[in-house]
């Protein structure tokens, strides 16, 4: 029987294999258990769900076996984002919140993640706790459920709507004036997911001008995984490009705690250089604090808070770390190569709607593009180019590729090694400030490949070094 297993944003699995109503009810008992362990239960638990099938069901088996418990749901009333779940956690000061979601996973994978009281995703030592409660009861019959009309009765189900408090929140950390005198057309894409809605109806409330694509419930997502990136939004590139009145467009991802950037020419912009570009536009106008990083994502972060005097915190993958920082106060902005990205005052999780709206509101404010915002980032701090590969790995590789990262070499690709970092992975700091992280995988046989230097040629010959030191033939 396959054992429950949370990685770095809860525990997924494909549909009717692994992803089953009896796993998800053995695993809100874990969740319902820890949370009667640390003195949590009597405040409640939020429940919500993405666009994709089965959400209701399983939202509502959740709340049956947490009745089962004596513990109150607060289920959301239609699929929900992320970050809105994270934000109603705090709001409602619940002892946690369950979220059936496998964010931009393909359609057939679902998944449940769990955020304890203080909002963000849960910390390995929560998931641990979580995961061998569940592992421990698999196969049995270990949970109570109560009939969803009857707990309604009882008052262990209520149904909440969301929407409205996000809403006031977001538009104070939001200057909407400003992007609505810009004049802007804005293009909004929540790719079938949660943001429909939320992002779009924002915009619109503030009197901007927008246009909306896959702006339905499709669990499908169109046929592509949810996920905002370059190669699974072309439809919504091809229309920014071939429209000259928007000068923006704001992607999210399936359960909306990812963006997705176009620029008004039809460029992609990588969140790499989004967190950068937002980092330096909130210090120029006055805020003043550290920012976080994991450990695979740009040093072009590293460069704007040298030239504005502050600090970067680098952390391992896992948007659960940022959010401890978020949680205490310690940084004004933190994000993640992966368009993760959240600031302070906000919830310690990632916010695709927000990331998205502070981009509109640093356009409409600089009145230039983004491509003319990065070429003048560059004029201060310094010109950067990051990338990732995945290398596929032969059995033999794979042995091989774990000797040799125990014993790192003191060059590559003729550079010395100034650093190792293991802090996720091994990352090699050359000493002229570029560098290249191997990340193992921990479910199928790749290395992910991260590096950075100061043009793309470089880059490149970082890369092909890094292939070489792994032993693929690229």
């Amino acid at each position: 029987m396959a054992q429950i297993k949370f990685g770095t944003s809860g525990w997924r699995g494909i549909m009717c294999e692994d992803f089953i109503f009896d796993h998800v009810k053995v695993v809100t008992q874990a969740i319902a258990d820890y949370l009667h362990a640390q003195g949590e239960a009597d405040k409640g638990v939020v429940i919500g769900y993405d666009a994709r099938f089965m959400g209701e069901r399983f939202a509502h088996e959740a709340a049956r076996v947490l009745a089962g418990a004596s513990i109150l749901s607060m289920v959301c009333d239609r699929d929900t984002p992320t970050p809105v779940i994270a934000f109603e956690i705090l709001r409602r000061q619940a002892g946690g919140g369950i979220n059936f979601t496998a964010s931009h996973n393909p359609p057939e994978y679902n998944g449940l993640k769990f955020s304890p009281s203080w909002g963000g995703p849960a910390l390995p030592e929560t998931t641990s706790d979580i995961e061998k409660r569940a592992n421990a009861m698999l196969g049995q019959v270990c949970y109570k459920e109560m009939a969803l009309d009857k707990a309604v009765r009882a008052g262990l189900v209520e149904e909440i709507d969301p929407r409205e408090p996000y809403f006031k929140a977001i538009r104070s950390l939001v200057d909407f004036d400003a992007i609505a005198r810009s004049g802007m057309t804005l293009a909004v894409n929540p790719m079938y997911g949660t943001a429909r809605g939320y992002l779009d109806t924002l915009l619109q409330e503030a009197g901007v001008k927008v246009v909306t694509m896959n702006d339905h419930r499709d669990p499908y997502f169109g046929g592509m995984p949810p996920e905002p990136s370059k190669a699974h939004i072309p439809d919504f590139i091809k229309l920014v490009k071939e429209r000259d009145d928007i000068a923006l467009g704001l992607a999210t991802d399936g359960d909306a705690d990812r963006y997705g950037v176009i620029d008004g020419d039809g460029t992609y912009i990588e969140p790499n250089y989004i967190l950068p570009l937002l980092y330096d536009y909130m210090l120029r106008r006055g805020k003043r604090g550290d920012a976080a990083r994991s450990v695979a994502t740009s040093h072009f972060l590293d460069a704007v808070a040298r030239h504005h005097g502050q600090k970067v915190l680098e952390t391992s993958v896992g948007f659960k770390f940022i959010g401890e920082y978020i949680r205490d106060d310690k940084i004004l902005i933190g994000g993640e190569e992966s368009a993760g990205l959240t600031v302070q005052g906000h919830v310690p999780d990632k916010d695709g709607i927000l990331a998205c709206l502070l981009i509109a509101e640093m356009v409409a404010v600089e009145g230039k593009s983004l491509s003319a915002l990065l070429s003048d980032l560059y004029q201060r701090v310094g010109e950067f180019h990051a990338r990732r590969e995945n290398f596929r790995l032969t059995p033999e590789l794979e042995d091989s590729f774990a000797e040799k990262i125990k014993s790192p070499p003191q060059a590559l690709a003729g550079k010395k090694i100034a650093e190792v970092i293991t802090l996720d992975g091994c990352k090699f700091l050359f000493e002229d400030g570029t560098w290249v992280l191997f990340r193992k995988s921990g479910t199928e046989p790749v290395v992910r490949v991260y590096g950075e230097a100061g043009d793309e040629k470089e880059l490149q010959r970082l890369i092909d070094a890094a292939a070489e030191f792994v032993g693929v033939v690229k």
